[in-house]
């Protein structure tokens, strides 16, 4: 359901700088932090026709439906590209008025075309709890280290460098196509990694075909020679990118979706058992929470007819701080979110490609019978190799 304002039409409405969405792992859309809890992107008319009449049984594995919110291109004094939402301007529906995600433009960096350590590390401190890990002294600074195909460390970076080059990418596509005054309509969702101190994510690109029913022939082919070519064909999943902290050093650990696209299913195996490494041990208390909650998903998959979830991807998310008090007095008591001790969770996400019967967007789709097999497959073969793990194999 879209939030109502609860400001009357006459009140004013503040802009709020929109910023690169820190722990972006995967995808090519810039995804960009409207406030601590919300993040926003694109409107494609078939993804908000998906969040607008989401069968009840999917909502607790999809980011919350806030609303819509119109976005615009601005050049600061110095000419950086900035992008700026404006809550309750052009755009039919709003979550309401949201605190500024970003403040003063002089101290809001990510957005600028110039970068530096510094830069970076304020805005990745300002948005995850963990800020003693932003400490400029080495033992305490955070690094992402970010790995080629062949496993070797290609880079050192304060951030994770998939958000920023999608969101470089970004902001040269708009500001090549349309002028400042141009208002875009953004989705705002919920931010799910938000709770998190440490978020540990994997990005999962589901099931065995990802080109849409609109996709050119050029495009289809291309799509199809990439899950030919990776675990999408034989596994139903392949990564597209993933960040988990290293404990034991500090840092979190990056992949991306060019390194994905090259395992075999036993690379694949290998990096799922690395995602759940926090660099001391196994995280084998995660195992059997993730495994429900992906059973609990498949049961839901199953019984929805008609609908086909092209190119989206799925979210593995768990906190990278074990839950038991330091001893360290300098690290920061973690925070507790409900009853689940383990406090991981699976979202889907990404339904620009998602077709179903009745959907607005797209009033003759091409009518598909049944559930998604591709996905149920996916889906199955993800919890025998998760099982796997757990049983130590």
């Amino acid at each position: 359901m879209v939030g109502q304002s609860p400001l009357g039409p006459a009140e004013p409405r503040a802009a709020v700088l929109l910023q690169p969405f820190v722990h972006q792992v995967g995808g090519h859309t810039s995804m960009l932090t409207y406030d601590e809890h919300t993040i926003c992107k694109p409107l494609v008319s078939q993804e908000l026709s998906f969040y607008e009449s989401l069968p009840l049984a999917m909502r607790q594995f999809t980011p919350q439906y806030k609303g819509i919110v119109s976005v615009h291109l601005k050049k600061d004094s110095l000419g950086n590209l900035t992008l700026i939402a404006s809550p309750g301007l052009g755009q039919p529906e709003t979550c309401g008025r949201l605190d500024s995600a970003g403040g003063d433009p002089a101290v809001t960096l990510w957005h600028k075309c110039k970068w530096s350590h510094t830069q970076v590390t304020k805005t990745f401190k300002d948005s995850c709890p963990g800020k003693m890990l932003l400490r400029t002294d080495l033992q305490y600074h955070t690094d992402f280290f970010l790995e080629d195909a062949n496993g070797k460390q290609a880079e050192r970076k304060s951030y994770n460098p998939w958000g920023l080059h999608c969101h470089r990418q970004h902001l040269n596509r708009m500001s090549s196509k349309h002028n400042e005054n141009k208002l875009h309509q953004f989705l705002l969702l919920e931010n799910v990694v938000s709770k998190y101190s440490y978020p540990c994510i994997l990005d999962l690109k589901m099931g065995t075909r990802q080109h849409g029913d609109d996709a050119s022939e050029e495009k289809k082919a291309r799509h199809i020679k990439k899950c030919e070519q990776s675990t999408s064909a034989s596994l139903g999943v392949r990564i597209c990118g993933m960040q988990v902290y290293q404990a034991d050093t500090g840092h979190f650990l990056c992949k991306d979706k060019y390194y994905g696209r090259k395992l075999s299913p036993e690379g694949f195996q290998q990096t799922l058992r690395q995602f759940l490494c926090n660099g001391n041990q196994l995280r084998t208390d995660l195992l059997e929470p993730i495994i429900l909650r992906l059973k609990a998903l498949l049961a839901v998959i199953r019984k929805q007819s008609s609908y086909r979830f092209y190119s989206s991807s799925l979210l593995i998310i768990y906190d990278g701080q074990e839950h038991k008090e330091s001893v360290d007095q300098h690290l920061p008591f973690p925070k507790t979110h409900g009853t689940n001790p383990s406090r991981v969770d699976v979202r889907m996400i990404d339904f620009a490609h998602t077709t179903f019967k009745g959907s607005k967007s797209n009033p003759n789709p091409t009518l598909y019978d049944g559930p998604d097999h591709g996905y149920i497959f996916g889906l199955e073969n993800l919890i025998k190799i998760l099982q796997s793990l757990l049983e130590g194999k």
